[in-house]
């Protein structure tokens, strides 16, 4: 789709200030050698070396082709007692974190009419109704699935689409959230927060590799090829607690298991902080990369992940549908485990 010269100035200046705010955050220092290094020492491949992608040159689902009946059926094998666990954030104005200017506000009116004086004898005077109308970045707020269009590289997004050629003010076509319908497959809890014997691990600690790995071996779990990977910090207990902390900072992944994970395949990969990376150290955005652009995997923040833990559910049916939302950057969601 061709846009004009004035529409794609537009998108270039847009996607330059969202470069430098996102890789702005790269100036603040890490608390710890140790976490930050491994992840300085990635460098973005070029399009020659991530493009096409394994999914083929006019893929825009990436990871989410692993959705299908195998993966379905995969997942319902796991379903015995029925017990369902909600894993998405409470949404309430002024209670629940926001980045930057994002924000979530609600107002309730009557739905179509005033409200009618009641009437006992008229039971048509006796019915009433609400609607409401919400302000928000629906994409990007709570817990959230991030779509392909959140995140590029350069000029270009997931497999080497070029932002000239799809984004506009209206939305940014072919990559929105509504090219992968309903997810569902076998999902998988890591537990680092219990492997380290803690509610919740230190801010701005780095999940390595190894970490995850002997947490699965703790919990006598493994990965299979397109599994949700949820990892859990214990950061998830700090949402409506205190939210200015849930922001300001977090644990999260290093690049060595960001790298070992996608080894592994997975579909989804998940966590229960702001944003699956180890904030405010200036790695983040690289994670966002590294999932999303380079590797085309789904990517889902801001999970509510601690009764799941207090359960023992470490594998179990994971199912989420992101709003079929056009040419926007993610949608809020509320996954759903079931065992």
């Amino acid at each position: 789709m061709k846009r004009t010269m004035g529409t794609t100035m537009r998108v270039f200046a847009f996607a330059a200030l969202a470069a430098a705010v996102v890789f702005g955050i790269g100036v603040v220092q890490a608390q710890t050698p140790e976490s930050q290094s491994p992840n300085y020492g990635w460098r973005p491949p070029s399009e020659a070396e991530r493009c096409p992608s394994k999914w083929g040159a006019d893929d825009r689902r990436g990871a989410a082709n692993h959705m299908g009946p195998e993966s379905v059926m995969r997942a319902t094998r796991l379903i015995r007692t029925g017990q369902t666990f909600d894993l998405g954030q409470p949404l309430k104005a002024g209670e629940m974190p926001l980045i930057g200017n994002r924000r979530w506000d609600m107002q309730i009116t009557h739905a179509g009419r005033p409200l009618p004086p009641f009437d006992p004898s008229n039971p048509a005077r006796q019915n009433f109704g609400f609607t409401e109308t919400l302000w928000t970045a629906i994409g990007q707020v709570g817990t959230q699935l991030d779509g392909f269009a959140h995140q590029g590289l350069g000029d270009s997004f997931y497999n080497c689409v070029k932002v000239a050629d799809v984004a506009s003010n209206g939305g940014i076509d072919t990559l929105g959230p509504d090219v992968f319908g309903t997810l569902m497959t076998r999902g998988v809890l890591i537990d680092v927060a219990a492997l380290k014997g803690v509610d919740v691990l230190g801010d701005t600690y780095a999940i390595t590799a190894q970490d995850l790995q002997d947490a699965l071996a703790r919990q006598k779990v493994a990965i299979q090829p397109g599994d949700a990977v949820l990892v859990r910090t214990g950061w998830g207990k700090y949402w409506t607690e205190d939210p200015v902390k849930y922001l300001h900072s977090s644990p999260g992944l290093r690049l060595d298991a960001e790298e070992w994970l996608v080894e592994q395949d997975p579909m989804i990969v998940a966590a229960d902080n702001c944003c699956v990376e180890v904030r405010p150290v200036g790695v983040g955005p690289l994670i966002h990369q590294f999932f999303i652009v380079v590797h085309g995997l789904v990517v889902i923040e801001n999970l509510k992940l601690d009764e799941l833990a207090a359960a023992g559910a470490n594998e179990f049916a994971f199912v989420v549908q992101p709003l079929p939302m056009w040419g926007a950057t993610g949608s809020t969601v509320a996954p759903t485990a079931i065992r």
